[in-house]
């Protein structure tokens, strides 16, 4: 085999083709770039030369141009990244910037045209470096103004006609203070007299307040700082949604509607008001505990501003409040209500009546008058409350207005109760006097509520519990339904098979009742349980909306349907006793499709307000030894009436600074209220029982 070189040989035609290939391949792999040329010139006149990108750069807003894009006037330089600049415009008090642009500062003069301080007419601006510090000063010069001897009279004298301390431009301990001489000529020595100003301005700036403060102190001024504030808004706000969104499920298990969305709501109204309440009466206590209670003048006061906010969130608590409130209210004026009377005639007496053109003999009828008793107490404690109104509202007035309590929302930080009335007295804040008067009507409200469920209840009156004994005395049950599907029931049904005896016998049985010598008075054998949380199932509400239909005459005209005022049709009496002969008969098992079971409600169940077992089949009685009809009560929502009192005060005394109207208001919108529910519920427990509204007094 022969080896050897291949020659490359390149004819002179062939020369340029391979040129040009070599060429072409170059320029497919190489960078291209453009620099396109701009002259100063060609700027526009809101743009400026950049060298750096020999281009014409356009400046922002607030902006102007210079060199380089620069601040308007009066605006501060907040950041910068090489070609841009942020332009924040400053505050009316401190109008003027500093020369390397990032700060805003107070002028003692005007405000030039570009931004900087100008002096006062006959003054100049001189540099700290020159200042004379001293320890001491004097008030009144009287030696200057005399003439040719110290013996003479002083024709001027020199006073200081203002003192303010500035502690920010301090160098010195202690702060610095500029004062300002004045020379006043004598004209009357008896009665020419000289005022003079001494002025303190306090100010904290609570952005500020993580960077100037120490780490303890930090922590305490973020509870107070808006981001804060707004931060645990959104958390508890979130809880509130699912706590809304728990109660909605529930509600819609009790009762078949289509506005649940709506319901929703009305839920989540009450809840997002709590969430306001606790983040904003927090915030009034922090700072009336830690501003009042310092020694040393170290946490001061939000700023206007911030006090505005913390209004607005009071001001969405009580709107927020007022429909929780009003829903509640509209819910206890239209519950279900029907007295089950237990009463049967006794044999020994009859009497004779016409059936049918006939006489014949039927047993006596039993009295309405047991039935007219239980629905007139019933009515009575459809508006009572663990607290007195009239007690909180003289209770709260007495120690803001006899003890001197509203001194505490003062803008001092002093906690004297008592000031002469010599005295400086500052104004008051908002944040303080919202802390004071919340925490204020808080802590008398509870301090009642304990007082009433310690003490006066176990040994003075308990009136629901009274109310339950009641009804077993007149044998008589009570089935309230504050849902579709779910209400509450209290089993009335006497021991002793009958109540309309004399009282011979009536203190016979209540002495063999005390001596254990019959049977208890619970639904079940053997047992003392007579409330109930009852879930009932579909079949039986609808059987009940048939007979009700015919007692209250939904059909009938309106002119026909006044039901208050004891105008009742036979046919409405019908269906009365029939109502009562088929509530009965279900409490005895008489219906096997309308049965029922008796059980507890699981711990969970009881906490989340839920019932997890639905009653296709069988109602569902839970055994309720708390008494939880109240509900449909002002009884059972003392915390909703409480915070919604509290709310209302604070609201009108911050829009009028005065405690006194805001109690008489506050005062006149519980009777009122009080007045309203009592109303309408008289009318409401007339037309769903039949009773007269004249035997309800």
């Amino acid at each position: 085999m022969a080896t050897g070189t291949l020659p490359l040989v390149f004819s002179r035609h062939k020369v340029p083709l391979t040129l040009y290939l070599f060429i072409y391949m170059g320029l497919l792999h190489c960078q291209q770039f453009i620099i396109p040329f701009k002259a100063p010139s060609d700027c526009r006149a809101e743009q400026f030369f950049d060298i750096s990108s020999l281009s014409c750069v356009s400046c922002g807003p607030n902006q102007r141009r210079r060199l380089s894009c620069v601040c308007q006037t009066g605006y501060q330089t907040l950041t910068t990244d090489k070609m841009s600049i942020t332009c924040q415009q400053c505050p009316i008090d401190k109008p003027a910037v500093t020369k390397d642009g990032f700060g805003c500062i107070r002028c003692p003069g005007a405000v030039s045209d570009e931004g900087n301080c100008k002096c006062p007419p006959g003054s100049f601006l001189e540099s700290m470096r020159n200042w004379y510090l001293s320890r001491r000063m004097f008030l009144i010069d009287m030696l200057s103004g005399r003439e040719k001897s110290l013996s003479s009279l002083p024709k001027v004298i020199r006073v200081a006609s203002s003192l303010v301390p500035r502690t920010q431009e301090g160098q010195v301990f202690p702060p610095l203070m500029v004062v300002t001489y004045r020379d006043v000529p004598i004209t009357d020595i008896n009665t020419q007299t000289v005022s003079t100003s001494f002025a303190v301005e306090y100010e904290m700036d609570q952005s500020e307040a993580r960077m100037k403060t120490d780490v303890s102190r930090t922590m305490n001024q973020m509870l107070v700082k808006d981001l804060c504030a707004q931060t645990a808004l959104g958390v508890m706000g979130g809880v509130a949604v699912l706590y809304s969104l728990l109660k909605t499920v529930s509600w819609k298990r009790r009762i078949s509607s289509t506005d649940t969305l709506v319901k929703f709501l009305f839920f989540y109204a009450g809840d997002l008001a709590n969430v306001f309440f606790i983040v904003t009466v927090g915030t009034g206590l922090y700072w009336l505990i830690f501003y009042k209670a310092q020694q040393f003048v170290s946490v001061l006061l939000p700023l206007p501003p911030q006090e505005e906010k913390l209004v607005t969130y009071v001001g969405c608590a009580f709107a927020l409040k007022a429909v929780q409130f009003l829903h509640k209210l509209f819910i206890q004026v239209s519950v279900d209500v029907f007295l089950i009377d237990w009463e049967r005639p006794r044999s020994k007496t009859s009497r004779t009546v016409q059936a049918a053109g006939e006489m014949k003999r039927e047993p006596s009828p039993v009295s309405i008058w047991r039935t007219y008793f239980v629905a007139n107490e019933w009515n009575e404690i459809q508006t009572i409350r663990k607290i007195s109104p009239t007690f909180q509202i003289m209770a709260v007035l007495f120690f803001l207005e006899v003890l001197g309590f509203s001194s505490l929302a003062l803008r001092d930080p002093w906690t004297t109760l008592q000031r002469p009335s010599e005295a400086y007295t500052p104004s008051y804040s908002l944040t303080l006097r919202y802390g004071l008067a919340a925490t204020l009507w808080l802590c008398i409200g509870l301090l009642q509520v304990i007082f009433f469920t310690v003490f006066y209840e176990h040994f003075v009156e308990d009136k629901i519990r009274q109310f339950v004994d009641l009804c077993s005395i007149s044998n008589i049950s009570v089935l309230l339904l504050s849902h579709r599907c779910f209400g509450y029931y209290i089993h009335g049904r006497s021991v002793h098979g009958h109540a309309d005896t004399n009282m011979e016998e009536m203190n016979n049985n209540l002495r063999r009742e005390q001596e254990s010598l019959c049977g208890q008075r619970g639904l079940l054998p053997n047992t003392d349980i007579q409330t109930f949380q009852v879930a009932l199932s579909n079949l039986l509400r609808m059987q009940y909306d048939r007979i009700q239909d015919s007692i209250s005459r939904r059909n009938r005209p309106s002119r026909l349907t006044d039901t208050t005022m004891g105008h009742f049709s036979e046919p409405q009496c019908k269906a009365y006793h029939t109502m009562n002969h088929f509530l009965a008969s279900v409490i005895d098992h008489a219906h096997p499709d309308m049965d029922y079971i008796v059980k507890d409600k699981l711990m969970f169940e009881r906490v989340i307000g839920m019932e997890f077992l639905e009653p296709s089949e069988k109602s569902i009685f839970y055994n309720d030894e708390a008494h939880s009809f109240s509900n449909v009560l002002f009884y059972g929502n003392e915390a909703t009436l409480l915070i919604f009192d509290t709310l209302f005060f604070c609201v009108v005394d911050l829009g009028s600074q005065s405690f006194i109207l805001a109690a008489v208001l506050t005062y006149l919108q519980q009777m009122i209220f009080s007045f309203v529910r009592n109303a309408l519920g008289r009318r409401n427990l007339a037309y769903k029982t039949l009773v007269d509204k004249r035997f309800l007094i």
